[in-house]
């Protein structure tokens, strides 16, 4: 296959997943602006009440089986097992289809029990058949993420989404209408189930797609798996024993770490309509209220989401052949490139709240508060974002547990605190309880995780061009681009032009302020998506300059060619095997679902040839 550094850059695979996860994201608040409008608020409280508690079942069903079957999977390609890694892939496809029909079956029976507002009860049970679908999809999707390649998974989720978008507005206005003779409490539960077909349409949609390029690649999988006759056969049992050794810590972690939102719905719940006694259509529309700041703040945590897919198979592939110092970097890295992104959207989003949600959403009874609430939760994007990523760091390196026990402390710490501030303070401030308590779980769960990495690598993350001057150039652009927006709204009272160019100025002030600060170099930049275009733009306007000293410390010197580096790594390797034997031993990795306890010997290039030079083999690509 060609040698494209571009290509196996994880930076870059994680840029790609989060371009997805950001189109996916915008596509959703698109079309939520319709889809509300048609419903209503109450009807959008309905619908993200039974989201809740299908993604909650969804979570310990089938959603972390990306992140798991990449991970076990990227483990065998590693040691290029290609065979075991097909047999690892076929067990996941039956564990799936197995859990997946049982979750299926529970949502929809038990509909009742999960959620609290009886109007919510019907488009839950019309969500249930999706969590079968959903796991199927995601199987296929890890399978691709363990050859290191997001392309896949960035269209299907691309796909999936436009097909939810034009299904849950066509579907709501249809229900709505079929019920436009009932009370307004019916057509907001009717709308919401329309929304929630949606949800169902898109997952096929995105599965029917995998599957069809999972098709394209069967004759080269195959290919590759007549050729590895150097490893023995895992057994079915074996694999099955590993799979629940590494998917029950992903599901529990996972669940646990998204468990707060669909817990602080149910307290909301319960304490304003049984201890408060407000009505459900009252609460449904204060539900709604605090979900679209929360829809709007998860668009830049895609990029943390996408960065963690993209780690995983990295890291566990370096971390079981003992590479600590590519784990390192690459940790360093995602860290690094996480904060300077994540950090100017908390603070954009803190000061154009208001204008954001006049451009998203048009309820002007919910305007103000939901603005004001968005402005407060803006800081936990920050917090969301390193905890994600910490999270599946810990994961790669087969630390399950520290997650775990770190995300319960954060659900049991910060659920006490929502439930004393809403039952012994002021009634009228509950909503702002809500968002205090979000925040606080996020910074809890970012501190204790990222505390865990840096016991268990050993590694030290850089502070000033990490944090501080991301922050410091992120004031400076809020400033900015608070000025720019008020003044161009005064002048032309029209908010999407006044808001399109603020968002432009702060971009290019902030853009600006990294480079001069060298909080980013001309090397990282490279390797982050369209980074030559941004050096070019740099180098042109002055702010990014020519490393001198590294060409007068090179100059003279000629530069080796291809076949010479390879040459040279293969000396260098065999040197390494001479003088340590070339024996590293993989201990106490299938309790952790790290692998099986191995030797590699000094017949490593024998035992695991190259047979990666397949020109045609789509999945690097």
């Amino acid at each position: 296959m060609p040698n494209n550094k571009k290509k196996d850059s994880f930076i870059m695979q994680a840029g790609i997943l989060a371009s997805a996860g950001i189109i996916v994201r915008i596509i959703g608040l698109l079309y939520n602006t319709p889809l509300v409008a048609i419903i209503g608020d109450e009807g959008n409280g309905y619908y993200n009440s039974a989201y809740y508690a299908y993604s909650i079942i969804l979570l310990i069903s089938s959603y972390s089986i990306p992140s798991a079957v990449s991970k076990v999977i990227a483990q065998r390609l590693a040691t290029k097992e290609y065979r075991n890694a097909h047999r690892i892939f076929r067990c996941a496809f039956i564990y799936v289809l197995v859990v997946g029909s049982i979750a299926s079956l529970f949502v929809f029976f038990g509909a009742g029990f999960l959620v609290e507002m009886e109007s919510a009860i019907f488009p839950l049970k019309i969500l249930a058949p999706t969590i079968f679908f959903s796991g199927i999809l995601g199987v296929l999707r890890g399978y691709f993420q363990a050859h290191k390649t997001m392309v896949q998974t960035s269209v299907s989720q691309i796909i999936e989404q436009l097909v939810n978008a034009g299904a849950s507005i066509g579907m709501a206005y249809v229900l709505v209408r079929t019920v436009a003779d009932q009370d307004a409490t019916t057509q907001a539960s009717y709308g919401a189930a329309g929304g929630t077909i949606g949800t169902g349409a898109g997952v096929l949609a995105g599965l029917l797609f995998m599957a069809g390029v999972y098709a394209l690649n069967r004759k080269t999988i195959k290919k590759r798996i007549e050729r590895d006759k150097n490893h023995e056969d895992e057994s079915y049992k074996d694999i099955f024993k590993m799979i629940l050794l590494v998917v029950t810590p992903f599901i529990i972690s996972t669940g646990i770490y998204n468990v707060n939102t669909f817990l602080d719905n149910n307290i909301y719940q319960r304490i304003m309509m049984e201890v408060r006694n407000l009505p459900e259509s009252l609460v449904a529309t204060d539900l709604s209220t605090v979900a679209k700041g929360t829809k709007i703040s998860n668009i830049p945590i895609a990029l943390a989401s996408a960065m963690a897919t993209a780690l995983i198979p990295g890291i566990s592939s370096d971390f079981v052949k003992g590479q600590l110092k590519g784990v390192r970097s690459k940790v360093a890295k995602s860290v690094k490139v996480t904060m300077l992104i994540s950090i100017p959207c908390a603070v954009g989003l803190g000061v154009l709240s208001k204008p954001v949600m006049m451009v998203i959403f048009h309820q002007p009874d919910t305007l103000l508060i939901s603005s004001i609430l968005l402005s407060c939760m803006s800081v936990s994007i920050i917090f969301y974002s390193l905890s994600t990523l910490t999270q599946a760091i810990l994961q790669s390196i087969g630390r399950m547990k520290t997650p775990i026990i770190n995300a319960l402390v954060a659900v049991l710490i910060h659920a006490g605190v929502m439930v004393a501030m809403m039952l012994f303070l002021e009634e009228k401030y509950s909503l702002y309880y809500y968002v205090f308590a979000t925040v606080l779980y996020a910074f809890i769960l970012c501190v204790f995780n990222q505390i865990a990495v840096h016991r268990y690598l050993k590694y030290s993350q850089e502070v000033i061009k990490t944090f501080f001057i991301p922050i410091f150039a992120s004031v400076i652009m809020g400033v900015i681009v608070y000025g720019v927006y008020q003044g161009l709204y005064f002048l032309c009272k029209i908010n999407i032009l006044a808001l399109s160019v603020a968002i432009m100025a702060g971009a290019i002030v902030y853009f600006v302020l990294v480079i001069h600060f060298k909080a980013v170099s001309e090397e990282e930049l490279r390797g982050m998506p369209k980074g030559h275009m941004m050096i070019g733009i740099a180098k042109k306007i002055g702010i990014l300059k020519e490393d001198t000293k590294k060409k007068k410390k090179g100059s003279g010197k000629k530069k080796a060619s291809p076949a010479k580096k390879k040459t040279a790594n293969k000396q260098a390797v065999t040197q390494e095997k001479t003088a340590g034997g070339r024996r590293e031993f993989v201990k106490e990795l299938d309790s952790t679902g790290m692998g099986r306890n191995q030797t590699i010997s000094e017949k490593w290039e024998n035992d695991y040839p190259d047979i990666d030079s397949d020109e045609d083999y789509w999945l690097d690509d």
